[in-house]
């Protein structure tokens, strides 16, 4: 009689030979994640929209691990450029066994206040957060669907299922954005948007072997000021925001076998935020 020989808890986490595509992958978490996939044997495709950048990180990538990676350029705002974008993955890849939508817009006028926010600022940032997250499904589920497997992983956040507290925000400064910062509305919009759109694939696509979950990382520690930093963390259980490579973990869980029978879940990685 044959054993049934079943995986190592180490294999469950192996990504060997799997295509995975990452939008924002340029981006400060997007490089850790297209890092850590590579270096569990993902073929990673590196979706942002520069692609010198998506290059020069991919060529990178491929020196330091040895896996397959390529970038490939896309305007997410753009239905277009997303089709097309699609159809040359699928061309030269075959398949996609693993989508993360992880990209999201900080368009001009974004930390405006709510009493003058601009209609065009939110249809930008919506266009990306929200409008991108169904296309990109759209045009690259239906194949996992039709092999009867795969992996969707949407990034949301913390203030896509609370409300921001503004008192964090007095005295905030983040120099790479161009100064003092909150959570717009869009922002919380968007990343609600994000958890229910998770909720209802998991369901649609579910039956046909599909897996769709969220990833929602807390408040990642990425050039705020010390103020800032000292503020949010008091509101952590933890005592201290997150850092960009502690999101890694729960994302190779999501893409990977481990979490084979994981479906319609909203992974919260806050140090406790949400806890209170």
């Amino acid at each position: 009689m044959t054993e049934n020989i079943q995986p190592s808890h180490d294999d469950l986490f192996r990504l060997d030979g799997k295509v995975v595509i990452v939008t924002g992958g340029a981006g400060i978490l997007g490089r850790g994640y297209c890092r850590a996939l590579a270096q569990r044997g993902a073929e990673v495709v590196i979706a942002d929209i520069d692609q010198s950048a998506c290059d020069d990180l991919a060529i990178q990538l491929t020196e330091q691990t040895g896996a397959k990676v390529r970038g490939l350029a896309v305007d997410l705002s753009c239905e277009a450029s997303i089709v097309d974008w699609a159809k040359a993955i699928l061309d030269a890849h075959g398949r996609v066994d693993v989508l993360m939508n992880n990209a999201a817009a900080k368009a001009s006028g974004f930390f405006a206040p709510l009493e003058n926010y601009s209609l065009q600022t939110w249809n930008e940032v919506m266009a990306v957060n929200v409008n991108a997250v169904f296309l990109a499904t759209r045009e690259l589920g239906p194949g996992m669907a039709a092999r009867g497997s795969g992996s969707i992983i949407n990034v949301a956040s913390i203030y896509g299922i609370v409300g921001p507290d503004q008192r964090i925000y007095e005295g905030s400064w983040y120099e790479d954005l161009g100064g003092a910062i909150n959570t717009p509305m869009i922002y919380a919009a968007t990343k609600g948007a994000v958890v229910s759109m998770t909720r209802y694939l998991a369901t649609y696509w579910g039956p046909k072997g599909v897996r769709c979950n969220c990833l929602t990382p807390g408040g990642v520690a990425s050039g705020q000021n010390e103020e800032f930093d000292k503020r949010y963390s008091a509101r952590v259980p933890m005592g201290r925001m997150a850092r960009a490579e502690e999101m890694i973990g729960a994302m190779i869980y999501l893409a990977s076998d481990a979490s084979s029978y994981v479906n319609g879940q909203n992974l919260i990685v806050d140090g406790g935020w949400t806890a209170w």
